[in-house]
Parts: C-alpha cells; structure tokens; sequence
C-alpha cells in the first residue's frame, strides 16, 4: 500500500513540469517601422499600434504588440536592427512598415527594396512569420520614381512569399493630416489600424 501511494505521489510530481512546459508562450507581434507607426505626432496611446492592441485583446487573441518603430528610421536603418530585435523578442510575426523616409529622400529604389528583402530574409530565417507594408509617394516626386517606388513592395511580397498591405493610409482623407501633410493625425488612427488588422487576420491563430 505504501509503494502504490509513493508511486502514485511520484507520477503526479512528475506530471507537473509537464503542465508547465505545455502552457501557451507569449505570441509576440513586432511593429517596425518609421514615424507612421511611431505614433509622430499624436499621444502613443491614439496610435494605431497601441489601437490594434486593444482590438486583439478585445479578441482575447493572446497576441502582444511590440512597436520598435522609431521616428526617421530607413530601410538602412532598419536592416542593420532587425536582427537584435529578432533575438530579443522572438517575434510570431514581424510587421515590415519601412521605406517611407526613403523614398521622400530620393533614395536609390534598388538601394530600398535590396535592404527590405534582407530584412524580410531574416524575418524567414528564424522562422517568423512577415506583413509588408507598402506605401505611396507625394505627386510632386515624379511619375517615374512614384512607379518604381511603390512597385517594389508588391514585388517583395511575391518574392519572399509573405503577406502584403499594398498602403498604409488606404481610406485616409486629406483632412485626417496633421499640418506636413504627411503623418496621419489622431482621427485617422482607427482607419490605418483597420488596414492592418485585415492584412493581419488570416495570419493569426
């Protein structure tokens, strides 16, 4: 009777790691990006970052957003981070929003898209699942570069096989602009949070 009960003890001590070793990590989505995603401009709290949070926890998605955006950053930029921020919150998914400030300094397209597949190669190579993000040029920057510009995120997309929102700021009016016209204003947050959220759907689980 006393060996049963001590195996009995045994078996339910070693059952317990188990529990613990079975219970759900943190699924972590990684925002990087530029000022849009950044919050320039507008309190944290309104941008559509710290919004999509709320949406996912409304949704009891388990999901936790991360923003690494940084106001200025470039596809340089970003490339010579993303492998440290990688490593550090081992990311389910890694939203790409990148090559804004690029483009609006006339940077070399090649230049732009050869580090953002560098920076979606890394995404793959640790298993992380990516959201490119596309974005779209003022008129006065000419046709030919606007074309060029904004081609290479769906070219990207196609190459590297990961999920695409072709814009960003799909269905923000012209009066939802703070006074550069060029970052969204607090009253466009939920819009831009919304495009993200249904490029990102199917990819959550």
């Amino acid at each position: 009777m006393l060996n049963t009960l001590k195996t009995v003890l045994l078996l339910a001590a070693l059952s317990l790691p188990a529990t613990v070793l079975a219970s759900p990590a943190a699924k972590n989505i990684l925002v990087f990006g530029d000022s849009l995603s950044a919050g320039y401009g507008i309190d944290t709290n309104d941008s559509w970052p710290s919004l999509l949070q709320l949406q996912l926890d409304s949704s009891r998605s388990g999901y936790k957003i991360l923003n690494a955006s940084i106001s200025g950053e470039t596809s340089l930029g970003g490339r010579q981070r993303i492998a440290k921020l990688l490593e550090q919150y081992k990311p389910a998914i890694v939203i790409v929003e990148l090559g804004a400030n690029d483009g609006l300094r006339g940077f070399s397209t090649a230049d732009i898209e050869d580090n953002l597949n560098e920076i979606l190669l890394q995404i793959k190579q640790v298993r992380s699942k990516s959201l490119l993000i596309g974005m779209k040029l003022p008129p006065n920057y000419g046709e030919p570069y606007i074309t060029q510009f904004q081609n290479l995120f769906p070219r990207l997309a196609t190459k590297q096989h990961v999920s695409l929102l072709p814009f960003l700021l799909e269905g923000v009016t012209a009066d939802q602009f703070q006074a550069d016209n060029l970052h969204p204003a607090a009253s466009s947050q939920p819009q831009v949070m919304r495009n993200v959220l249904q490029a990102l759907k199917p990819m959550l689980h």
